[in-house]
């Protein structure tokens, strides 16, 4: 199968906030209850919160597709917004970063990482960091062989619920 990477447009933002449900349920969605999913789902992957994303100029979305069929990755990137003691002001963050579960092993995860990588590289976006769930030992991996390290740790909620996050670092 063809992989293509592409940037978002505004057109893209219906099946965009629908894939980023889909995806965040398809890997987390058994870790919480229902109504504190819910409630996460519709704040952070709603057609308005991309639609504001889309047009901020220094923030990258990338959607991952196979043939003529819908998307089934994608990538966000911009300026980092975690919760980083003395944060650099040139610091950027991959805030987002999916495929669908039935694609996995078609290494869309890793272009749209270096996509979205060499993005931040070519704006002058450095450090590099990355929330990830603490138990989510593949991502680890993954990040691991991009250079990236842990150096913090903070609450990341779903509903009600509070997940423990590692941020990951990438000089």
């Amino acid at each position: 199968m063809t992989v293509t990477i592409r940037r978002a447009t505004p057109a893209d933002i219906p099946q965009l906030a629908e894939l980023g449900a889909i995806t965040f349920t398809e890997t987390f969605g058994h870790l919480y209850k229902p109504e504190d999913l819910q409630t996460f789902l519709s704040n952070s992957r709603s057609q308005s919160r991309y639609l504001k994303m889309l047009g901020d100029p220094r923030t990258g979305i990338w959607l991952g597709e196979v043939a003529s069929g819908p998307p089934i990755g994608y990538a966000v990137v911009g300026r980092c917004k975690l919760p980083v003691e003395n944060l650099e002001p040139s610091a950027g963050e991959l805030q987002e970063l999916y495929v669908r579960s039935g694609n996995r092993g078609l290494q869309l995860g890793t272009h749209l990482l270096n996509k979205a990588l060499n993005w931040l590289d070519t704006q002058g976006f450095r450090p590099v960091y990355i929330g990830v769930w603490s138990e989510n030992v593949g991502a680890h991996r993954l990040y691991a062989r991009f250079g990236f390290e842990k150096v913090g740790e903070y609450g990341f909620p779903v509903g009600d619920h509070v997940d423990r996050e590692f941020i990951l670092r990438r000089g």
